[in-house]
């Protein structure tokens, strides 16, 4: 969200800074560089101001402090591939990302005014993020809040991380199906779910188990060990060795215990949803960045109610372990279905899907064609009154397509419009031809 511009120095200096990530493989190293930065003496300083420089500097010796204040023999702090802007304004790495140490859940600018959204307005004031931009926090909290995943077999997986990229486990581990397929001598329930076997405690072996119950003045006694676990070196990749069981059925929100709670939504994000004038999904990992603002309680009501007569979901432009497995992987109208019953999920105290159609939720769908691309079936979201728009972008490096800015731009506008816009004759190009 921060401008980068040739014309504003400053501005673009802060941008590298707080989108810079440290050394992903020597530990050493990405300790060295962050105590650069935290001493500003490292080159992503050049070109902030010093009053600016010291404001930030304060928020990093902030963390800092925290992180030193809690070391122990059994838990120091890990900065590899640690994000500079995500150490700013939160310190959720300590549990959920970076496996560092795992009692560190607010930094920096939240250890400073005790308020999730007083620190992106921090974040936002410091970077000059246009007043046209606003950030809001789907939960405003201080707390971490974790998600678990079912799949259509019965595997229960909880935590982001396994779901999305989990870490390579020993070829002893697996991760477990309900308890029926178990038997009595795999059951514990006295110390965790009654679907874990012994081998196996939601894909954290014993010997991972013992070494995080080893760290000392960090977890709360009981919690799922794998929301413990860290996650430095992870691939989001997809092949075939990381595909999941089957497809994810439903996403929801656990305590770290285990058990299901159900979340309210900020009441500023149901605000904004129902004055809404255009709603859009943006890309991103369906079930992991999608589906988790919008089982949150009051979500699927405001969208639905939104005097918004345009809701348009970006496909991605490639598939991911999420929108698997490779052997049935999810097509276009899978993803629109998903979200609709996310929303449907959140307009009820259970959590049940309602009766709606999937056009209260999704009217457009822009989409890529091309190898590892999702399948749209235009015919199936017409009979649906879901209108397609199909954009040409570019091959991806990385397998799939990328979409072009510009033909985005356009896409966008002219579902926004409801396909009035007109097209000229050099928008007709490859580069930024859409079909409708």
């Amino acid at each position: 969200m921060i401008p980068d511009s040739s014309e504003n120095a400053e501005r673009s200096a802060i941008r590298r800074l707080f989108s810079a990530r440290l050394p992903a493989i020597d530990a050493a190293a990405a300790r060295a560089e962050w105590l650069e930065i935290v001493e500003a003496r490292h080159q992503l300083w050049h070109n902030v101001s010093s009053p600016k420089a010291e404001l930030i500097r304060g928020f990093f010796n902030v963390v800092n402090l925290e992180i030193v204040k809690r070391i122990r023999p059994s838990s120091v702090f890990d900065f590899r591939n640690a994000s500079v802007g995500n150490l700013f304004i939160t310190g959720y790495f300590a549990t959920d990302y970076l496996g560092a140490v795992p009692s560190l859940t607010h930094a920096s600018a939240r250890l400073f005014t005790g308020s999730l959204e007083s620190a992106i307005y921090l974040l936002s004031t410091v970077c000059e993020v246009p007043s046209s931009v606003a950030v809001l926090p789907a939960i405003n909290t201080n707390f971490s809040h974790h998600i678990c995943a079912i799949l259509d077999e019965g595997t229960v997986i909880p935590g982001q991380n396994m779901i999305s990229h989990p870490l390579a486990q020993p070829s002893d581990t697996t991760i477990s199906s309900n308890s029926a397929a178990l038997p009595d001598a795999g059951r514990d329930t006295l110390t965790r779910p009654s679907f874990l076997s012994t081998q196996d405690v939601y894909g954290t072996t014993r010997r991972e188990v013992e070494y995080a119950d080893a760290v000392e003045d960090a977890n709360l006694p009981g919690s799922l060990p794998t929301l413990r676990k860290q996650y430095i070196d992870f691939n989001k990749a997809q092949n075939g060795e990381d595909d999941l069981p089957g497809r994810i059925s439903r996403i929801y929100y656990i305590n770290p215990y285990g058990q299901e709670i159900r979340p309210a939504a900020n009441s500023k994000i149901l605000t904004a949803l129902s004055e809404a004038k255009a709603i859009i999904y943006s890309v991103g990992s369906l079930y992991t960045s999608i589906i988790p603002s919008l089982v949150l309680r009051g979500v699927g009501d405001a969208i639905a109610a939104a005097g918004a007569s345009t809701k348009v979901l970006i496909l991605n432009g490639a598939r991911d372990r999420e929108s698997g497995p490779s052997r049935n992987p999810l097509e276009g109208l899978d993803f629109i279905q998903a979200i609709a019953k996310a929303c449907k999920g959140s307009q009820s105290a259970t959590g049940e899907a309602q009766s709606s159609p999937l056009r209260t939720f999704v009217t457009h769908l822009i989409y890529l064609e091309g190898h590892g691309v999702p399948l749209v079936d235009r015919q199936a979201l017409l009979g649906l009154g879901i209108e397609p728009v199909k954009v040409y972008g570019r091959k991806s490096d990385g397998g799939g397509c990328r979409y072009d800015d510009q033909a985005l731009t356009q896409a966008l506008a002219f579902c926004i419009r409801g396909g009035k816009q007109s097209i000229t004759e050099k928008s007709r190009s490859r580069r930024n031809t859409l079909e409708s």
